[in-house]
């Protein structure tokens, strides 16, 4: 099986031996995406809508850059460094996901890179 590498300027480039995603078998693999903004590899500031916000963009250009969209999208896992902040990542979330309904994971971790709030990943059908 071949795969692909993808990268999209519009997201935070990767910054350790990894890609922003790998296409394979038909499907798109996404790295796990943090709040950083694109351009200054800052965290964004802000609390847990600022940063959901950040992390959703940063996989929108990601997917755009595969030939996909949220539609494609199969299955999510979010990480949050506080599950309180789950009500108020899920508005966001609905949000920016429509009508998509991927089957999701998320789960309390101890630290997330770079103290931020939440980090988020996905695989999408490519078809």
């Amino acid at each position: 099986m071949s795969t692909r590498i993808v990268n999209s300027d519009s997201a935070p480039a990767a910054i350790g031996p990894y890609s922003q995603a790998i296409i394979a078998g038909g499907f798109l693999y996404t790295a796990g995406q943090i709040p950083l903004d694109p351009v200054s590899a800052q965290v964004v500031e802000g609390d847990i809508v600022a940063q959901t916000r950040r992390v959703l963009d940063n996989l929108q250009a990601v997917l755009s850059a595969a030939g996909a969209s949220w539609k494609d999208v199969v299955k999510t896992t979010v990480y949050l460094q506080d599950m309180k902040d789950f009500p108020r990542m899920n508005e966001v979330y609905s949000a920016v996901m429509g009508e998509a309904r991927p089957a999701r994971s998320t789960v309390q971790v101890a630290a997330l890179p770079r103290g931020v709030l939440v980090e988020i990943d996905l695989v999408a059908h490519l078809g």
